[in-house]
């Protein structure tokens, strides 16, 4: 784990954004296509808003969320909802949506349809994740119904998951993918955090799930 502090949170959004950037733009120039994967939460809006207005070929990058609730996109708790909002628009606009939900009861109902949808866009070239104080990240949390098979290396892409803390059924990239993710950063704030993700680095991957991708990624933290 690579741990960057910064004096204060502006500066962690702008930096952020920036390596973002450079990385998407690099892939462009050798692969030409990217994928980014990004968290949803409040936590990482100034980071969309940055990179919307950057000028980046966004009609060759494709963006996957992390997870998903399962709540229609006019849901306040959609993260597709936020997203839409705070990154595909601007510059970022031209940017191609890989969805992570579709309209049904339950995810299960559309699992298999999600990951043909995703395969193309594997693997993911920058990864953003965000992490509760709990350790989760994406909708990997400690004590979901699920969460060994989705930790495990055999998992498939994606899986529907459900836990006490989570609320909804959720939806969420396996701990597979997440790890073959070329670039991976993790975005924290606040000292409650920076102790958690302290901790996570010291205790099974079952308890402290976000230690799936510790190992290559990049934390920025800022009080």
């Amino acid at each position: 784990m690579n741990f960057k502090a910064y004096p204060d949170r502006d500066l962690l959004m702008l930096d952020l954004a920036d390596q973002i950037a450079a990385e998407l733009r690099r892939a462009l120039e050798v692969h030409g296509r990217a994928t980014l994967s990004v968290p949803g939460g409040t936590t990482p809006g100034p980071v969309f808003d940055i990179l919307s207005g950057l000028d980046l070929d966004w009609g060759r990058v494709s963006v996957l969320l992390n997870d998903e609730r399962w709540v229609d996109e006019s849901s306040p708790r959609s993260n597709t909802r936020l997203l839409r909002e705070r990154l595909l628009t601007g510059r970022a606009a031209a940017a191609q949506l890989v969805p992570l939900y579709a309209p049904a009861p339950q995810p299960e109902d559309k699992l298999a349809e999600l990951a043909e949808g995703i395969a193309p866009a594997l693997p993911i070239t920058v990864l953003l994740l965000g992490m509760g104080a709990d350790m989760h990240t994406a909708s990997l949390f400690p004590g979901a119904d699920r969460l060994v098979e989705a930790l495990s290396d055999t998992a498939p892409a994606v899986m529907a998951l459900r836990a006490e803390a989570a609320g909804e059924p959720r939806i969420t990239l396996t701990a597979s993918v997440l790890r073959d993710a070329m670039h991976i950063h993790i975005l924290i704030t606040g000292a409650e955090k920076r102790a958690a993700i302290e901790r996570a680095a010291t205790l099974p991957e079952e308890e402290a799930p976000v230690r799936c991708v510790l190992k290559n990624a990049t934390v920025h933290w800022a009080e």
